[in-house]
């Protein structure tokens, strides 16, 4: 079999159903199958595959193993001689697998082949490549930044600005990555010390050290909803889990007194955007978008509970 496009489902079946249909209608010429394991959130996925999808093979996982350990249990209940790990809110946008397993066949040193995403509104994601984390691209990430100076190295993803043809890259999203079965065996799969998050991030750096490339395909384009999933959760939880991976990141490849650095440089940017939230108050009292206020006073609140080694109770109130 060419391919095994591999899909962990939590709380998306709505997307879910709209990705697998675009998977059929879009793929063609190649032997492909396509698993779907879920998360233990029994939301009536495995009943709409077995009723619209039947040659679909589901999972049912009786526990929420996190998005690199569910990815690793199919995968090794896959067959394909490629993988394509692909979230359930995407919907392909015309032969992007066929157009991702043409490249990564075509170049040798392929370890990882991405692809472009868009977000709803047909908008580019600038995430769909990155630099690998450092403190100073963590602290200085913003979107004001980023339109103001869109191709700056810090962001990584200047070749989204680029022409069309496959350009090497740090990191790519894992919201859609394909890899050849052997390379994905060779480096250890993806590491299960993180729950969600970072774990693109983690592969795409032990493919570097492997001494493989990742690459960014322009020219297959795949429309990311974006937080179909992990949206419907409190933005202190997934605010705390997003640094808390980064935070592991930081310790396995950086060593652990820059896992350290990172902590105290988040502390001190939450004391200083909870300062401002405080101060502009007034300004927000009486207008009908104080929801907003709120939002980023909850978000940075998180953020400060976490940098102080209170990440465990913010996690459980979440």
């Amino acid at each position: 079999m060419d391919l095994s496009i591999i899909i962990v489902n939590w709380n998306s079946r709505e997307y879910l159903g709209q990705c697998i249909a675009s998977i059929l209608s879009e793929t063609h010429g190649i032997e492909y199958e396509i698993v779907v394991i879920d998360n233990a959130s029994f939301d009536g996925s495995g009943e709409m595959l077995r009723e619209c999808y039947p040659q679909v093979r589901f999972i049912q996982s009786d526990v929420n193993l996190g998005f690199a350990k569910a990815n690793n249990a199919a995968f090794h209940q896959s067959r394909g001689r490629h993988v394509l790990f692909l979230n359930p809110d995407t919907v392909l946008v015309g032969p992007a697998v066929n157009t991702m397993l043409y490249h990564l066949r075509k170049l040798p040193d392929a370890g990882a082949v991405g692809c472009k995403l868009l977000n709803g509104d047909k908008t580019v994601q600038t995430s769909c490549i990155q630099p690998f984390p450092t403190i100073l691209n963590q602290l200085l990430d913003s979107e004001l930044l980023r339109s103001l100076w869109p191709t700056s190295s810090l962001w990584g993803n200047a070749p989204l600005f680029g022409g069309w043809d496959a350009e090497e890259v740090e990191a790519i999203s894992g919201a859609c990555v394909m890899m050849n079965r052997g390379v994905f065996d060779q480096v250890g799969l993806f590491c299960e010390d993180y729950f969600m998050y970072a774990e693109d991030i983690d592969l795409c750096h032990t493919i570097r050290q492997a001494g493989r490339k990742n690459y960014y395909i322009p020219d297959a384009t795949v429309i990311h909803f974006g937080g179909g999933s992990t949206g419907k959760g409190s933005s202190g939880f997934s605010e705390i889990i997003m640094r808390e991976s980064i935070w592991r990141f930081f310790r396995k490849t950086r060593g652990g007194n820059y896992g350290f650095s990172y902590r105290i440089s988040t502390l001190i940017a939450a004391i200083g955007r909870l300062a401002l939230l405080i101060t502009i108050f007034p300004l927000y009292i009486f207008r009908p978008d104080k929801i907003s206020w709120n939002s980023s006073l909850r978000k940075w609140g998180a953020i400060l509970a976490w940098s102080l080694g209170l990440g465990d109770m913010v996690r459980n109130h979440s």
